[in-house]
């Protein structure tokens, strides 16, 4: 694609991507295919949280997303202090230097307008929000992209976001939540549209063999401490949600089922191994998915999926394998009553053992009918996120919209 003076069409993408967290790489991923496929001429690179990793998957060029690389480790050393507040001021004209590089940026989905996990205003909202000042300041269209948004409490943080939503050029939302709680931070979301998940717009792998014995379970864990409000009881949200996960695994395991653990960022691996250690048992595996497609992988071979993690559990739905989500925000339950199975929510703040185990056997009971209604969700989700790509082009490409439109066949008459 080319812009109106014939140079292609210079398209930055921005967020926490190459940090460890396989969703937020996903929706990079699903970005990239639609460029790939509508904009193949476009020229693509990012500012993002893991440039290397970035650049050695996908094969575009990356820059650092903030000029202090300890950015989001506690300062507590006078000059460690002083190195994060010179890098928000460094990171205003670095941002600047970077948004005037190009026609459009894109923020690949994630939930970059909420705050459902612990999170700091002048960490990654105070760099969204220079993303999209600079933006609006030098002409560059900012386009947040099926983002994920809830009403936040915390007044910098609302602020930071807020502002943002209001300066980006295009806004389009996961959930009607999401769109619910930016209109009622004060955005004008009349024009805002509502899309699945990036993620369901990736290729699912073929369908596993139906098996007549139970068969293996995948529960996706998480490093879970609660959400920006909860920071007091941390430890108690994380300690409760560990060992009820531990009670289930193990009775799973004095069933005879096979589980096999997941996680969706590299931090999730210290509960991995705590299970591991409480339940001994050969039954009990772990996997390293490196991606989405890694994820799906499993979930396509397993019966059930018990999942924390936001895009855990649309790689099962993607999959059209059932799953009980342990819920850790609003955003998880909309996902399941949106695809059918919104009776099949746990809290992650408050796992009860013996009352997951009635839910997860009567998922069980009903595996058939809920593959089937997964299958039909899903085909919906693509065709929707067909009409978001077309409505993005049209948004912050409009040149090749128009030429688009002047090649499309004409009605006989």
């Amino acid at each position: 694609m080319t812009s109106a003076d014939g140079t292609p069409v210079r398209v930055g993408l921005f967020g926490l991507l190459g940090s460890g967290n396989l969703g937020n790489d996903g929706s990079l991923e699903a970005v990239l295919g639609y460029l790939g496929t509508r904009h193949p001429d476009a020229v693509v690179d990012a500012l993002c949280g893991g440039p290397e990793a970035v650049t050695a998957r996908f094969g575009i060029p990356a820059t650092r997303l903030h000029w202090n690389r300890a950015e989001y480790r506690t300062a507590s050393r006078a000059g460690a202090v002083v190195a994060k507040g010179l890098g928000k001021l460094v990171d205003v004209f670095r941002t600047g230097a970077w948004v005037r590089r190009h026609d459009v940026v894109i923020v690949p989905g994630m939930g970059v307008l909420e705050a459902t996990l612990p999170l700091r205003p002048w960490g990654f909202p105070y760099a969204l929000f220079l993303l999209c000042a600079s933006g609006r300041l030098l002409g560059t269209r900012v386009a947040l992209v099926s983002v994920g948004a809830a009403e936040i409490r915390n007044r910098p943080t609302r602020a930071l976001v807020r502002w943002s939503a209001r300066l980006a050029a295009y806004r389009s939302y996961r959930d009607a939540q999401s769109r619910d709680a930016m209109r009622a931070m004060g955005v004008d979301t009349a024009r805002d549209e509502v899309y699945p998940d990036l993620a369901f717009s990736l290729p699912a792998p073929p369908a596993g063999a139906p098996s007549d014995t139970p068969g293996t379970v995948c529960v996706g864990v998480m490093d879970f401490h609660g959400g920006n409000d909860d920071r007091a009881r941390a430890d108690e949200i994380h300690r409760r949600y560990l060992d009820g996960t531990v009670r289930f695994v193990r009775t799973l395991v004095e069933e005879g089922r096979p589980v096999r653990l997941l996680t969706g960022d590299r931090c999730d691996a210290t509960v991995v191994a705590a299970i591991l250690d409480a339940v001994d048992s050969p039954l009990v595996t772990a996997a390293e998915p490196a991606s989405l497609a890694d994820l799906m992988k499993e979930m396509t071979a397993a019966d059930t999926v018990v999942a924390v993690r936001y895009h855990n559990l649309i790689c099962a739905l993607k999959t059209g394998t059932p799953v009980l989500a342990l819920s850790y925000a609003a955003k998880s339950d909309a996902l399941m009553a949106g695809m059918g199975l919104g009776a099949y929510c746990h809290p992650a703040r408050e796992v009860d053992a013996d009352r997951l185990l009635e839910q997860f056997r009567a998922l069980e009971k009903r595996s058939a009918e809920l593959r089937g209604t997964l299958a039909e969700r899903n085909l919906a989700a693509a065709r929707r996120l067909e009409d978001q790509f077309t409505a993005l082009t049209a948004a912050v490409f409009p040149a090749a919209a128009g030429r688009a439109h002047n090649h499309a066949p004409q009605e006989s008459r």
